[in-house]
């Protein structure tokens, strides 16, 4: 371990809370060099939907890489880039009837969301973007502005701008629907809010500690939208490809986003790739007006491709998912009561499910002790106080049960030492 605390930038996150050194992976199951193996809750914080090293993906990209596929090719044309955009528009675009203009951006999520906000900006010529608190959209200079998170916007040295945040679902309490408060500070000439190019939403906060709105809020979000000329943002990269049930996560509403951003899970074998989809209208770029070099990766248009055709030619992962979204919420609902005092809560939707701990401090000694059982799992939220579960999608569900099982035993374990016992007593009063 010594090679990366020496060679290493202390910036590394991760593996600090995972101290082994990771080997091969399987599936849901990782194996590190002494041996041991790890049940899988993380997921390459959701980048692997369908698990490591996909055989049905891996077969795709072997096969392409041994017929000398191009594997860079800037923006230009490719075969590979030609099949992916065939596959998408009809067996995901067509079928749910959306059309949508593809722009592929750099490979990571927060180049999709730098693209998303730079496009509405040009289109309707305003600079404000409104965002919600506890919301994540990643940590370039242009997508750490829509960051709530203090932790990363103090990193950047200068004051992030162009933003406004408004409240979140649920943020001033249930019975208070925060977009009626959005629709009165922009009819307000005077409430000192920008008017804004644009709307950027998470359906599910992952990263901000699993909160979720409800689809009554996003379709009212939208509504003000409309109402006032303003374009609607979903970011999607965590929380789509499959991850809530359908593909989007918003399909269980009415609404119809201006523009879609998505990356993590696309490529479906963690290979980098990022997608902004925008309404035809909106396409207003003037050709290299926004560019890089790697725009489109082509063996991860290979590996996306390859997991569209095997997994959203029907409803059937969309059934899976919901299956073991509720076994996984049932455990840790079972989890949460292994306490009289009333601390612990769930939330989530599908496949991502949080179990709150109230305390930062306490969720770290449970994924701890979790991880020490042979678990990978985070946390997230606004100190870490949120235990959040992102299994792969493919995952088995005795796997899943014995995962569960072990963090059951984590919380149990560590609520009986006296640390446990003074935070509980701490958090509850």
């Amino acid at each position: 371990m010594g090679i990366f605390r020496d060679l290493e930038s202390e910036v590394r996150g991760y593996c600090r809370s995972f101290p082994t050194v990771f080997t091969t992976a399987r599936g849901s199951t990782l194996k590190d060099e002494e041996g041991r193996e790890y049940i899988d809750l993380l997921a390459g914080a959701g980048t692997l939907n369908y698990g490591h090293n996909n055989p049905a993906l891996k077969t795709a990209l072997m096969d392409y890489l041994e017929r000398d596929g191009v594997v860079h090719g800037l923006d230009m044309h490719t075969t590979a880039k030609k099949e992916f955009l065939r596959a998408f528009n009809s067996i995901i675009l067509e079928p749910r009837e959306m059309e949508y203009k593809f722009q592929f951006t750099g490979p990571t999520g927060t180049n999709a969301v730098e693209a998303a906000l730079k496009l509405a900006r040009n289109v309707t010529g305003r600079e404000n973007v409104i965002c919600f608190t506890h919301g994540f959209h990643g940590v370039t200079m242009g997508s750490i502005a829509a960051t709530a998170n203090s932790h990363y916007r103090d990193a950047t040295g200068i004051s992030p701008q162009g933003t406004t945040f408004m409240p979140y679902d649920g943020y001033l309490g249930g019975d208070t629907d925060t977009t009626e408060y959005l629709d009165r500070v922009l009819e307000d000439n005077s409430s000192g809010v920008d008017y804004p190019a644009a709307v950027i939403v998470e359906t599910v906060q992952g990263e901000g500690g699993v909160n979720v709105a409800s689809y009554q809020w996003l379709e009212s979000l939208e509504a003000v939208c409309r109402k006032h000329g303003i374009l609607l943002i979903v970011d999607d990269i965590q929380v789509g490809c499959g991850r809530t049930g359908p593909f989007f996560s918003f399909e269980e509403t009415d609404i119809s986003p201006d523009i879609i951003t998505l990356s993590k899970s696309l490529s479906g074998y963690g290979l980098p790739f990022s997608l902004v989809l925008m309404k035809p209208h909106l396409d207003q770029w003037e050709p290299g007006q926004h560019n890089g070099t790697f725009r489109g990766h082509n063996i991860a248009f290979v590996t996306a491709r390859a997991a569209i055709e095997n997994y959203w030619r029907d409803d059937g992962l969309t059934h899976e998912v919901t299956a073991k979204g509720e076994i996984l919420r049932s455990r840790l609902e079972q989890i949460s009561k292994v306490t009289d005092e009333a601390m612990f809560s769930v939330r989530g939707r599908g496949m991502i499910q949080g179990l709150d701990c109230t305390d930062g401090e306490l969720a770290d000694m449970i994924t701890t002790r979790a991880f020490e059982k042979g678990v990978v799992v985070e946390t997230s939220g606004a100190n870490d106080e949120v235990i959040k579960c992102l299994p792969a999608l493919t995952i088995k569900e005795e796997q899943l049960e014995t995962a569960l099982q072990k963090l059951e035993e984590s919380v149990v374990e560590v609520l009986a030492t006296d640390k446990a016992e003074k935070l509980v007593r701490m958090a509850v009063k």
